[in-house]
This record gives structure tokens, C-alpha cells and sequence, in this order.
């Protein structure tokens, strides 16, 4: 492999001002087992190179998953004509200049993926289904999709760098759709992290989702929300979607500089924003790729850039913006590594990892020390505008505060407000700190990438619900 990419990096030199190559090697796993059926079992093996190439002001990135050297110059010449193509259509390209980095690292598996069997996986999956079942409540619809991959890449570049990466990942998703009392509930929820097989038996999942399924027994008996002003007390999976819908995308750089426009939305944040006030001063609110265990976890991104946590929001002001090196070169700073790419196949972009508030200095009871509030546990529905500016959420799992203390369970409060008075409206926040995972849908053909988001405990001051 090393042979094969210094080959192909040596022959994109030859037709460019900046050259580099990625290859990936990823073996994934999926399970779709549904309604105490198995569904789909699929297992895939990829492998591919990208040649990405700097040209006269032009940059541009071709595919191939054949390692000939015929077809690696294919490829390179394929993309020295898209260059010359796009030179007529778009302003010069720079990139940011960047010190060369060498590196090999990998994440250890206490247990290894490819040593469990199909058939260990698939019995993991009856006995939820099985233990969801043995409550005896309503649950005509279960949903339970097990992933797992193995991702190795190699990179280079005519700076320098070389990296050498093998990252493996477990992640599960599951749906269960009950009924009681004739109304039906639903809840979705998305678990993930790097590392081997005891991710999947550290999350506990027998016990989590029969005690979900119980919650939602109860929900079509709670009483109807509230509505007017209340202090309002967000779980680590509400703060945890606002981080990345509201902070996450809007400070994606090339979403500013309205790459994504006709893709997936603007931003409403503008460059001369950096430094304005956009929370309260308590809000430190980062972007970290180097959390270890996370489903976001890297060290280097896919232009070779070391990775570092990010601090999109610092005491409430707007800090930095995510970047990749032409981003970076467009606004005068260096990359903070955040050019990221589903797999081979795709030129890698501005991404997010584990974007997430830092814990402050409560305690959950501190938190719900309020006269008249609302605490919200988890969501069933989230919406925002494509400029990230009004959104919405509606409560799942949600109880009425009063004195201090929770008190019954009320039914679906909605919150619509805009990005910058959620933010304002923080004042206080917990020691606690949870994620929630997921899969980061951006750019067209749409790549989708793993991520964290999450935060502490956080109480909303004088907000009101609909």
C-alpha cells in the first residue's frame, strides 16, 4: 500500500502545484432485525483511493478503486481536467499553509469486532426484542439496526505529511413504536462509539430500552403541557441537538462562505461575527474530534491536519469557526482540522465530531430549584430553518417542576425560539456531561459521518413554551 501511494503521489506531482492521496480500507457490518425478524444482513468490503489535486488556482479530486498504475493515472489526469474546467467557473483556490505531519495510530479493541460471530450479534438482537416483549405492554413496531466497521486509511501529501489510521466503530439505532390507551408513541434514539465489542456491552441496552418502552406506557396518560414562561431544565440529548443543529452546522466555514447553499442551507452567521456576543457568558460550547471512545474520534483529518478541540462559542462570544485548509486560506487562519470524508469516494469537507457543551458547576438539584418550570428529558421532534437561525423542539419524556422538585409527567411542550436567545437564556449549568450519537448528513451525493453531540444538564431562564 505505502509503495502504491507514493507511486500515485509522484505522478499527481507531475501535473500539479499540490498533490495528495487517500486511500481507505473499510470493512462494515449491518444487521437490520425488525419485529423479531431478521431483515437485512449485510456485509461490505471497500477499498479506493483519491487522488485531489492543486492546479493554477483550480482544485479537484478524482476516484479510483483499482490500483494499477494505468488506472491510477486515469484518475489523476481525470482530475487535471476538472481542474482546468473549474478554472473557468470559480475564483482562485488556496490552501492554508500547514507544517507536514507524520503519524500512525489506532484504536485498540479490548474486544475484538472480528472476533464476534454473526450469529452472537444476531442473538444480542432477540433478546432485546425478547425482553421488550416480556413486558407485556403494546410494542407492534421494533426497530434495531446494529453497524460496526473497521476503517483503515493512509494518507499523503507533496507537504510532507503522511498518516496511517485504523479506527473501528460499533453504533446502534433503534426505533419501538407503542400503544396505549389508543394513542402511539415513538422513540428513536442513536448509540455509537470507537473502539471493539465492549462498546456494545457497556451501553447496557436490555435494561435501557424496556425501561424506555415502560416511559412510553405512561406518556399517553400525562397531562397536557403548560403553556406561558416557565425556567426550562434541557437533558444532555436536548442540548446535545442544539449543539449540533444550532452552533455545529451554522460555524461550518464553508456553509458561511455559502458553499452548502444549494445543498443543505446558509448559515446566518457571517465572518464579521467572530467576537460578538451570541450566549451568555457561561456558554463554552466546542467542537472535539480527540474525545477518546467517540463515535467522532480522529487525530488527523483527511487533508492531514492534527487534530484539536475547537471552541465555537467561549464565554458566550463567537471564538472560531470550523475549517479545512481552503476555508482556513479564504479567511487567514490555519486549518483546525476539520476536513473530513465519508469514505474514498467522496472529497472530503468541513465536518463536525463531537460538538458539545462543557460542564459548569451545578448539580442536577441546583438546576431544578425553580418556582414553576419544566424539565425535559428527551425529544420526539426537532426543527430548524436551513440559515440555523428558528428552531424547534418538542418534548418526549417531560415533567413538570415545582418548588424544586419533579413533579407528573406532561405531554409533547414545544419550544420554538431562535438560535441566539437559546443561548442568551442559559443561566446555569450542570456537572454532568452526556452524548448522544448520530450520523451527519451534508454535501451532495450526501455524505454521511459519525459524530457525538451532547453537553450537561442546562437550565433555559423565562422561556416560553407552546
Amino acid at each position: 500500500m505505502l509503495d502504491i501511494i507514493n507511486k500515485a503521489l509522484r505522478y499527481a506531482e507531475n501535473f500539479s502545484d499540490y498533490a495528495e492521496v487517500r486511500v481507505e480500507d473499510s470493512d462494515n457490518n449491518k444487521i437490520i432485525f425488525k419485529n423479531g425478524n431478521v431483515e437485512i444482513v449485510d456485509s461490505t468490503r471497500t477499498i479506493g483511493l483519491c487522488i485531489r489535486i492543486l492546479k493554477d488556482g483550480a482544485l479537484a479530486a478524482a476516484f479510483t478503486n483499482g490500483f494499477t498504475l494505468s488506472k491510477i493515472k486515469r484518475a489523476t489526469i481525470n482530475a487535471v481536467k476538472m481542474a482546468k474546467a473549474s478554472k473557468k467557473l470559480k475564483k482562485s483556490i488556496t490552501l492554508s499553509d500547514e507544517k507536514p505531519n507524520k503519524e500512525r495510530y489506532k484504536v485498540k479493541e479490548k474486544i475484538k469486532i472480528r472476533d464476534v460471530s454473526l450469529e452472537e450479534k444476531i442473538k444480542e438482537l432477540i433478546e432485546l426484542d425478547k425482553d421488550l416483549l416480556a413486558t407485556k405492554l403494546n410494542v407492534p413496531a421494533r426497530l434495531f439496526e446494529l453497524s460496526n466497521e473497521i476503517r483503515e486509511k493512509y494518507y499523503i501529501n507533496s507537504d510532507g505529511s503522511f498518516i496511517h489510521s485504523k479506527i473501528p466503530r460499533v453504533g446502534l439505532e433503534y426505533l419501538i413504536t407503542l400503544v396505549s390507551n389508543g394513542l402511539s408513541q415513538q422513540r428513536m434514539f442513536q448509540l455509537g462509539g470507537s473502539g471493539g465489542w465492549e462498546i456494545f456491552r457497556d451501553w447496557n441496552l436490555n435494561e435501557r430500552i424496556v425501561n424506555e418502552a415502560k416511559m412510553l406506557s405512561k406518556i399517553s396518560k400525562a397531562q397536557k403541557s403548560p403553556r406561558g414562561k416557565f425556567n426550562v431544565i434541557l437533558s444532555p440529548e436536548l442540548i446535545g441537538i442544539a449543539s449540533h443543529e444550532s452552533c455545529g452546522h451554522p460555524y461550518e466555514a464553508d456553509r458561511i462562505l455559502g458553499r452548502e447553499a444549494a445543498q443543505a442551507g446558509e448559515s446566518f452567521i457571517t465572518r464579521q461575527m467572530l467576537g460578538k456576543r451570541i450566549g451568555s457568558e457561561i456558554v463554552n460550547l466546542v467542537d472535539d474530534p480527540t474525545v477518546k471512545g467517540s463515535y467522532g474520534f480522529y487525530l488527523y483529518d483527511d487533508e492531514g491536519i492534527k487534530a484539536q478541540r475547537r471552541f465555537l462559542i467561549k464565554n458566550g462570544k463567537i471564538n472560531t469557526f470550523l475549517h479545512n485548509r481552503e476555508t482556513a486560506s479564504e479567511f487567514g487562519v490555519k486549518s483546525n482540522a476539520a476536513s473530513r470524508s465519508s469514505n474514498w469516494s467522496f472529497e472530503p469537507i468541513v465536518r463536525m465530531a463531537n460538538t458539545f457543551v462543557l460542564p459548569g458547576d451545578h448539580k442536577f438539584e441546583e438546576l431544578i430549584e425553580v418556582k414553576r418550570g419544566v424539565y425535559i428529558k428527551s425529544y420526539m421532534e426537532w426543527n430548524i430553518d436551513d440559515k440555523r437561525f428558528n428552531q424547534r423542539y418538542v418534548g418526549l419524556e417531560a415533567y413538570l417542576v415545582k418548588n424544586g422538585k419533579i413533579e407528573n409527567l406532561i405531554k409533547r411542550p414545544v419550544i420554538e425560539i431562535t438560535t441566539p436567545t437559546f443561548w442568551q437564556s442559559v443561566d446555569a449549568i450542570g456537572k454532568d456531561l452526556g452524548f448522544t450519537a448520530g450520523t451527519c448528513g451534508k454535501s451532495e451525493p450526501m455524505q454521511g459521518v459519525p459524530v457525538w453531540f451532547g453537553g450537561p444538564h442546562i437550565r433555559l431562564k423565562n422561556i416560553r413554551l407552546g
